[in-house]
């Protein structure tokens, strides 16, 4: 069955999230988050895109952006066939690192363009990784609040924080309290990721899903057998790719592959 078309915003601007293929890892050091964020910098400038907020979760990303020269759903794809050749280079796996399709939503008022702002800055508060939006470095929140940030002239603050007061320094403090205000927003119907399991909780969820199996038998089971436990693992939530490599007694590459 075909898929149905994009809907496009009478503004030009989006709401995007990309996640891994089965919810899988997409960064897992500084130098991915960096890269990711260069590569959005490069596409901006190239394609004169505005980026009004970001936040890189492990395992997705938010955007709140207005396409520039062509259509969002060429950029997207430019984006991320950019950083799954990257990715795939630095850790020698090969095949599809997104989910074959972006997700989107059009922004066209200003209330649920600012709530969308504040829901994408609140994804890690409400995965249980941060107290506070701007403890989170991988999101746009700091620039936001005049703090530095990573790449700078990545972030078009300007749109938003008038949108509280012609006074900069007024806006950024109303748009601070707004930004931590306590609220339900639920942007997308995305479910944000549960918190991080620690070894001892992850440990006692995978012997659960192994039953009578061992810990130490799943790496000498035969290749497929391996790759299909491995992948069910991988389904845990809280759980992460290094973490599971490291308790199973696995490497990292087997387990980005299973």
């Amino acid at each position: 069955m075909p898929r149905a078309a994009r809907i496009k915003s009478k503004t030009g601007v989006y709401h995007l999230m990309l996640r891994g293929a089965n919810r899988q890892e997409i960064f897992h050091d500084e130098e991915d988050w960096r890269m990711f964020l260069e590569i959005l910098k490069k596409y901006k400038l190239k394609l004169t895109l505005t980026i009004y907020a970001w936040c890189l979760m492990n395992n997705h990303v938010h955007l709140l952006m207005k396409e520039g020269d062509e259509s969002i759903s060429i950029t997207m794809k430019r984006i991320g066939v950019s950083y799954a050749g990257y990715y795939n280079w630095k850790y020698r796996t090969t095949g599809h690192l997104f989910q074959d399709r972006f997700r989107s939503e059009c922004v066209e008022d200003q209330a649920y363009f600012r709530t969308v702002v504040r829901y994408i800055h609140q994804n890690p508060v409400k995965a249980g990784v941060v107290m506070q939006p701007d403890d989170w470095k991988w999101s746009s929140c700091l620039g936001y609040y005049g703090l530095a940030y990573y790449p700078q002239g990545l972030l078009d603050s300007s749109f938003l924080l008038k949108l509280f007061s012609p006074n900069s320094k007024v806006a950024q403090e109303l748009f601070k309290a707004f930004n931590e205000m306590n609220n339900e927003d639920q942007c997308l119907e995305l479910i944000v990721n549960a918190p991080r399991l620690t070894d001892e909780e992850a440990r006692q969820k995978i012997k659960e899903s192994l039953g009578t199996m061992e810990i130490p038998h799943v790496k000498s089971l035969p290749r497929e057998k391996r790759k299909e436990i491995l992948r069910e693992l991988k389904t845990i939530k809280g759980i992460s790719m290094r973490q599971l490599a490291r308790i199973m007694g696995i490497s990292l590459n087997l387990v980005f592959k299973a």
